[in-house]
Order: C-alpha cells, then structure tokens, then sequence
C-alpha cells in the first residue's frame, strides 16, 4: 500500500521501519533536515510537508504526541484536504475521542480510524504493541494489512472514536496502579524495608502486576516515572476532561492518580 506517515518519531519511527520493511510504499514527513536524512536511511520516501506526504496515499498514519498536535496536524493545516477521496486516515495518538469525531467531520471523504497504542517503541520495533481500534468494519479490515507490520494483538473494540476510549481507560487504570504502587512502596519504606527490595519481593507474590514488572525493571517507581511521567499526565488529563463533560470526576482511581502527580513533582 501507498502510505503517508505524519509524525515519525519516538513511537513512529519504529513504525516506520517496519511498514518499509514489509514492503509498502511509505511517504513521512520530516521536519527537518536531520529527521528526513534518518526517514532517508529507513527507506521511507521524505516529504517537506504533511501535505505532500498524504498524496496519493492509500493510508495516512498520524503518530503525534498529543491531542493539541492532532487537532492542529488535521484541522489547522492543509493535510486533510490532501488526502485523496477514498482513503484512510489512521490516528495512533491517545486523544479525546471529541477530536477524533471533529475530525471525522472535517474528514467526509475519508475513513477515519483511532488506533491509540498500548506499549513502547521495543513493542513496535518486534512488532507486538497493542492496538485499540475504533472504525467501521470494512474501514479496519482495509487498514489491517499496515497496523499488523507492527500491532499484535489488533483489537477492534467498536466504532471510529471506541478505541480512544477504551484506551483512555486502560491508560487511567494504568496511572492507578502506579499511584497505588508508589503508596505501597512509601508504606514498606515507613516499616523499614527498601524499594528495592519491596519491588523484587512483590513481583513473586500475590499483589504482582504488569505495571510492577515495569517499574521493577526500571528499579523504582521515581525512575518509571522520570521516563514515562510526560506520557501517562498528558493521558490522564484527556480523561478527567472527559469526566467533566459527563458531569463526572474519576472516582476512586483519582485518589490513587495523585500519588503518581506527587512522585512526578518531586523529579521536577
């Protein structure tokens, strides 16, 4: 297929590589001189603006970094207009699904489908990185031969705007658990053990989790955060904004959230 990538970085990159190395015909966006030497090097084609990387593409890739970035990539720039009629736009990054449905109108002649990952750039470069999907039904199968270059398992979780939310979900669950770990840890320490040795200890116990192993492999939960704190706050505030507009807050996973803010301000 005829790919146009928009956002090749950390998480994209990878993705890059992978979708070259299966065989599509992939057109990124690079920024600059130093990013389109290194699109170059995978051997994506290299556009000078997002426009030109959509054209006449089959599947557009938005990887960006935040909600802002998406609305400003796809409604304040001349990408959407660019795609031709028919195609796909897929948007990796966690973002509210009131985005994805502003894009979906500004986006009539295209199939728009969110994709938000689960996982990290090793996840993509084996690729095994979790994908939530929200489109329609002949939409995700037509885009399913270039989100299986590097997403598995591919869970199709509903219609355009779903797999934002289950994501956003996940990513609130997965902010509580951390919070409760970081608890956990201060409580040991309070008795007199180490985090290091609460970690190692729990992870063979019956309290273990993903989010232990993680944070056990990076050897505290302040390092975790140091590398994943600008990921997991930026994720969490797309969520309580969605708990606002449903007259809601988040409950109970709130109280264990601010214990994750509290061991970020302290890095800061």
């Amino acid at each position: 297929m005829r790919v146009g990538f928009i956002g090749a970085g950390r998480m994209g990159r990878p993705m890059v590589a992978r979708l070259v190395a299966a065989g599509h015909d992939v057109r990124a966006f690079g920024r600059n001189a130093e990013s389109r030497r290194d699109l170059e090097q995978l051997g994506a084609g290299v556009a000078h603006d997002v426009a030109k990387a959509a054209a006449q593409a089959d599947v557009v890739v938005l990887c960006v970094f935040s909600d802002e970035q998406v609305r400003q990539v796809c409604l304040d720039s001349a990408l959407l207009p660019a795609i031709p009629s028919g195609a796909a736009l897929v948007v990796h990054t966690t973002a509210s699904p009131t985005t994805i449905e502003a894009v979906a109108v500004h986006a009539a002649h295209l199939d728009v489908i969110d994709a938000p990952v689960s996982g990290g750039p090793h996840d993509i470069a084996v690729g095994t990185v979790t994908l939530f999907v929200g489109g329609a039904d002949d939409a995700v199968a037509r885009v399913r031969p270039v989100l299986s270059c590097y997403g598995d398992p591919i869970l199709h979780v509903g219609p355009s705007g779903a797999g934002q939310k289950v994501k956003l979900v996940n990513n609130a669950l997965f902010a509580g658990h951390i919070g409760l770990l970081a608890e956990a840890i201060r409580l040991g320490e309070r008795m007199g053990v180490p985090e290091a040795t609460v970690l190692d200890a729990l992870t063979h116990g019956s309290a273990t989790s993903r989010v232990l192993e993680i944070v056990t492999a990076r050897g505290s939960v302040a390092s975790f955060i140091e590398v994943a704190g600008e990921f997991v706050n930026k994720d969490v505030a797309v969520v309580r904004n969605i708990a606002e507009e449903l007259g809601s807050d988040l409950g109970g996973l709130d109280d264990a959230i601010k214990a994750v803010n509290i061991v970020g301000k302290s890095l800061r």
